[in-house]
Formats: structure tokens, sequence, C-alpha cells
């Protein structure tokens, strides 16, 4: 059954890509060559509005990407300075008790 589904996908791709050589085939007057080159222009505008898109998300999330680590390298600091903080209180809570005692 692995190989009959893997002849039938062959086959489908075989058609498909004939499919597209005989339209181009087809094409026979001037008219339908515009009519065709119109519409592979729009094709193409199209993309490239999309892939424009795409890149302008792509460069948001960067900086929105870099901007949150910056967050996270200033939020590790300054938990750093808290736990130096506590480490010498704990240090001098530490001397006053075996002062007291």
């Amino acid at each position: 059954s692995a190989q009959i589904a893997d002849l039938q996908q062959k086959l489908l791709d075989a058609d498909n890509g004939d499919r597209a050589k005989q339209r181009w085939d087809s094409i026979a007057t001037i008219l339908e060559a515009k009519c065709a080159l119109k519409y592979l222009l729009g094709e193409l505008v199209s993309s490239k509005v999309q892939e424009s898109k795409l890149q302008s998300s792509l460069e948001q999330s960067k900086a929105s990407c870099s901007d949150v680590q910056k967050m996270l390298i200033e939020e590790r600091n300054h938990i750093t300075e808290l736990e130096a903080e506590f480490q010498n209180q704990l240090v001098v809570q530490e001397q006053q008790h075996q002062e007291k005692v």
C-alpha cells in the first residue's frame, strides 16, 4: 500500500507539472500572454507585499526580544544586588548575635 500511495503521489505530481506546461504552451496570442503576465505581476506584487509585512513583523519581534533580554539582564543584576545586600545583612545580624552571646 505504501508503494501504491507513492506511485499515486508521483502520478499527481507529474500531472500537475504537465498541466502547468500545457497552460503555458496553450498561450497562443498576445492578449493571452498579456493576461498571463498581468496575473503573474499581480502575484509577484502580492508576494512582495507579504514579504515586506513579514520582514517588518520580524524586525519588530527582534526589537521586542532585545528589549526583553535587556529587562532580564537588569532584573538579574537587581537580584544579584539584593542577594549581596541580604548576605551583608545576614553577616551583620550574625555578628550582633555573637556580640550579645
